[in-house]
């Protein structure tokens, strides 16, 4: 005896149609996230270049200013027409992260890098090292040191001007350097350091910097 067929209702038909609908975005999902590893990996064509290769000792064009120890550079990063780089070992007081207002200081800082940098070529120096990962920090952002078109390095300027800390939480050539820029910075109520308060310090240096004459 032929077997008769299941009535669905309107709403069985409807809950069918989801189930199936769904089905097909997993895989759509699935496929897409294959194929961007499969690119990344080199696997449908030539592997990235690796980011010392790629940009160490080359020169390129700022085309932002993001903040005072941010730009973007004018060549592409993967999925974005342009690379985000960090300088190394400096950090500014926060313009644009999110839920973080304005910081002391922040706006002149980035002001001053947009000044010395922006629409300006800049030489990338690098890091060597048998880890890929190691040239980028936990954003993705490019770590380096940024040199002028005049030779001065822009990470040094910041911190002998008084626009940025020296960073002390991660290890680099120029460490030992930017700190005692800092603490010379610091003497002379450079930049920030003219009326900068305990609260405005970044975390790693409160109670650490002595802020009297």
């Amino acid at each position: 005896m032929p077997r008769r067929a299941i009535k669905l209702t309107p709403l069985g038909r409807r809950l069918r149609y989801g189930g199936r609908k769904s089905l097909v975005v997993l895989l759509g999902v699935a496929i897409g996230f294959f194929l961007y590893v499969g690119d990344r990996q080199g696997f449908f064509g030539a592997k990235p270049t690796p980011d010392y290769e790629k940009y160490h000792n080359q020169h390129f064009r700022v085309v932002k200013a993001v903040d005072g120890d941010t730009i973007d550079i004018d060549v592409s990063d993967g999925q974005y027409s342009h690379t985000r780089v960090r300088l190394w070992g400096v950090d500014t007081p926060e313009t644009v992260k999110p839920n973080t207002p304005p910081q002391h200081y922040g706006k002149e800082a980035s002001q001053a890098t947009a000044r010395m940098c922006m629409d300006k070529t800049v030489r990338l120096e690098l890091l060597a090292s048998r880890s890929p990962t190691s040239t980028r920090d936990k954003y993705g952002r490019l770590l380096a040191y940024i040199f002028l078109e005049d030779g001065r390095m822009l990470n040094r300027v910041l911190v002998e001007q008084g626009f940025a800390y020296a960073d002390p939480r991660f290890p680099h050539p120029h460490k030992e350097e930017f700190q005692a820029l800092q603490d010379q910075a610091r003497r002379e109520r450079r930049g920030l350091w003219r009326d900068v308060k305990e609260t405005d310090l970044p975390y790693y240096w409160r109670g650490k910097i002595h802020l009297g004459n």
